[in-house]
C-alpha cells in the first residue's frame, strides 16, 4: 500500500510550541498567549522581543535593560564591513546572508546551543542584522556607512543608519509596527527550514542564515515588493479595474492576497492599512493608497468567499516605497523583523532535539542492470 503523500507537508504538526498560535478560520495570530492587535498597537518591538525570547512580558526595568543591551550590540566588526563592501553588487538579501554567516567568526559563544547562549546570540543577531543591511545599502551607492545611532530606538536607529538622518517619531512607530507584525509566525517555510537546520545540532548562525536564504525565495517573502511593482504598472486609481480585470482574466495573480494558513483576511494587514493611508495622504500621494483600496474593495472581493484574503504584505510595499525604501530592501526588512522569531524556534528546537528527516516515496525505475560505458549507444 502506497503511503499517503503530504505534499508540501500541508497539515502535518511538526511538534509542540509555545512562540506563536495561529487559527487560519478566522484570522488569529497569538505571540506567546498575546493577541497581535494588541501588541500592534500597545507594544514596541523591543518588548516584543523581550516577549518571544523569554516567554513572558517585560516590567519597566527589565525593557530598560534589555533595549541597553540591543543598542550595545548593534555595532559590527570592521573585517564584517569589508566583507559586505566585497559583495556590494549583491542582493541586499544575499549580504544580509552573508554579512550574517561573516559574525560566526567572531562570536564566542557560536558553537555552545544552550538556550541561555542560544538567546543571546539571537540577540546580538536582531541587533547587528539592521547594522549589515544598512551599511550593504550605503556601500552600493558609494556612500561611507552610517554608525548606529545609541540614542534611537530599534526601528528608526535602522533607518538612521538607512539614511544618515533622524526619522520623526511617526515613521519610526510605522516601521515598529512592522517589525513587530512580522517577529513571528510559527513554522512557516524560513521557520522550517531554520529548524531542520537547527536539528543537526549545527549553530543559530547557520539556522538564521537558512532563515535568510529561504525567505528569500518570492514564494514566501516577495509579495510586498510585487504588491508595489503591480501598483507602479497601474499607475492611477481609474486604470485599476482595467489592470486587474485583464490580469485575472489572463490567468495571472494579484499579489498580496491569500496565504498557506489564513482563510479569513490576515490579522496583520488591517495594522498596516490605515497606517498605508495615512502615510500616503501624508506623503501628498494618496493615489498609491487609492490604488491599494481599489484592488482590494473592488477587484478582490469575489474571491473572498474562497478564503482569499489580503495579507500583511499587500500594505507594506507602499509603505516602504513611500519611505524611500527601494524595492529590493523590502524582503530584507521582513528579515530583520523575523530574527527574534527565528531564534525562538531554534531555541524550542534545540531544547527537545530530534533531527527531522522526512521521507521520500521512490516512483523510479528499479534493480536496473548496469551497462558498461562501452556497451551503451
Amino acid at each position: 500500500m502506497a503511503p499517503e503523500i503530504m505534499k508540501g507537508l500541508k497539515d502535518v504538526y511538526l511538534d509542540t510550541t509555545t512562540s506563536s498560535f495561529i487559527d487560519g478560520e478566522v484570522g488569529k495570530l497569538l505571540y506567546r498567549g498575546y493577541n497581535i492587535h494588541d501588541l500592534a498597537e500597545q507594544s514596541t518591538f523591543e518588548e516584543v522581543i523581550y516577549l518571544l525570547l523569554y516567554g513572558s512580558l517585560p516590567n519597566r526595568q527589565e525593557l530598560a535593560d534589555f533595549d541597553s543591551l540591543l543598542r550595545s550590540n548593534r555595532r559590527i566588526p570592521d573585517e564584517v564591513i569589508q566583507v559586505l563592501d566585497l559583495v556590494k553588487n549583491s542582493h541586499p538579501m544575499d549580504a544580509l546572508r552573508t554579512g550574517l554567516s561573516a559574525l560566526s567568526a567572531f562570536d564566542p559563544e557560536v558553537t555552545d546551543n544552550s538556550p541561555e547562549a542560544t538567546i543571546r546570540k539571537g540577540i546580538r543577531l536582531t541587533a547587528m542584522g539592521p547594522t549589515i543591511v544598512a551599511a550593504h545599502h550605503r556601500l552600493r551607492q558609494g556612500l561611507e556607512p552610517v554608525a548606529p545611532n545609541p540614542d534611537l530606538n530599534h526601528a528608526g536607529n535602522f533607518l538612521y543608519m538607512l539614511f544618515n538622518e533622524v526619522p520623526d517619531e511617526e515613521t519610526t512607530r510605522l516601521l515598529d509596527v512592522d517589525f513587530i507584525l512580522h517577529a513571528e509566525h510559527g513554522a512557516n517555510a524560513s521557520a522550517f527550514a531554520a529548524r531542520v537546520t537547527a536539528s543537526t545540532i549545527s549553530d543559530l548562525h547557520s539556522a538564521v542564515v537558512t532563515g535568510v536564504g529561504t525567505l528569500k525565495g518570492p514564494a514566501h517573502g516577495g509579495a510586498a515588493e510585487e504588491v508595489m511593482k503591480m501598483s507602479l504598472e497601474i499607475g492611477q486609481p481609474e486604470n485599476a479595474e482595467e489592470y486587474c480585470r485583464a490580469r485575472l482574466e489572463s490567468g495571472g495573480r494579484i499579489m498580496g492576497f491569500g496565504h498557506r494558513v489564513y482563510r479569513a483576511e490576515d490579522p496583520r494587514a488591517r495594522h498596516l492599512r490605515e497606517r498605508a493611508r495615512a502615510l500616503s495622504e501624508k506623503m501628498g500621494q494618496p493615489h498609491w493608497f487609492q490604488i491599494l483600496s481599489y484592488v482590494e474593495e473592488e477587484a478582490m472581493v469575489p474571491y473572498r468567499s474562497r478564503g482569499i484574503h489580503v495579507n500583511v504584505d499587500f500594505f507594506a510595499g507602499c509603505i516602504y516605497y513611500l519611505l524611500g525604501i527601494t524595492d529590493d530592501l523590502f524582503i530584507s526588512i521582513f528579515a530583520l523583523g523575523r530574527i527574534p522569531g527565528w531564534t525562538l524556534q531554534c531555541v524550542e528546537q534545540f531544547e527537545d532535539n530530534i533531527l527531522i528527516r522526512p521521507l521520500l516515496e521512490y516512483t523510479g525505475e528499479m534493480d536496473l542492470s548496469y551497462v558498461p560505458i562501452e556497451q551503451r549507444s
